[in-house]
Order: structure tokens, then sequence, then C-alpha cells
């Protein structure tokens, strides 16, 4: 079975915005949209900036970089507008007893 690591209560994300976090050395934004969450890597593809400091899109279910305007899929990772032309890592969530925990292998 995959190693899952927690990451929060999840209380803790307010619906329809997100938390970034640090672990095991990956930088993830953890997104919640209409009481669902997403796990996406932190860091743009276009350059190095928070994704988790973004607005997020709760029609869309998109993720705004905040530096440059490149929206990302919380669903996929892909890239919805330049000037990102790259993915971000996806990965699973699982919410168990009210707790949020992640699998850090990619989807």
């Amino acid at each position: 079975m995959t190693e899952l690591i927690k990451l929060c209560a999840a209380d803790d994300v307010a619906d329809n915005s997100a938390l970034r976090f640090e672990a095991a050395g990956h930088r993830i934004a953890l997104i919640r949209i209409d009481g669902d969450f997403y796990a996406i890597g932190d860091t743009c593809s276009h350059a190095d900036f928070s994704l988790a400091e973004g607005e997020v899109d709760p029609v869309e279910k998109t993720i705004e970089c905040w530096k440059h305007g490149s929206l990302f899929s919380v669903e996929d990772g892909c890239p919805q507008s330049l000037p990102a032309t790259r993915p971000v890592p996806v990965f699973t969530v699982v919410v168990d007893d009210g707790s949020v925990y992640v699998s850090l292998e990619p989807r």
C-alpha cells in the first residue's frame, strides 16, 4: 500500500481556498473546493512561485498563479492558460476521520 502523509485537519482548509504544505521534500498546494480536496505541486511550472497563494475558481476548478496569471486545473495539474505550458504534479488525497492525507507518488 502507498504511504500516506498527514497534512492537516480537514477543517483547517476553508472552502474554495488553498494552503501550502511541505511534506518529505515536496511542496504541495492543498485545495478545497465545495468540500472536495485536491493536491497539486505548489510550484508554478512557468516560474518558481507558490500556487497556494493564488485565487481558486470553484466553478472551473482551477487555481491561478498570482505572479503571471497562469491557470492550472486542480484535477489534472494541466495549465489552462499561458504563460505556463507544462503541468504540475497531482497527488492522491485521502480524507479519513477528519484528517487530510496525501500520497506523495504523483498520479
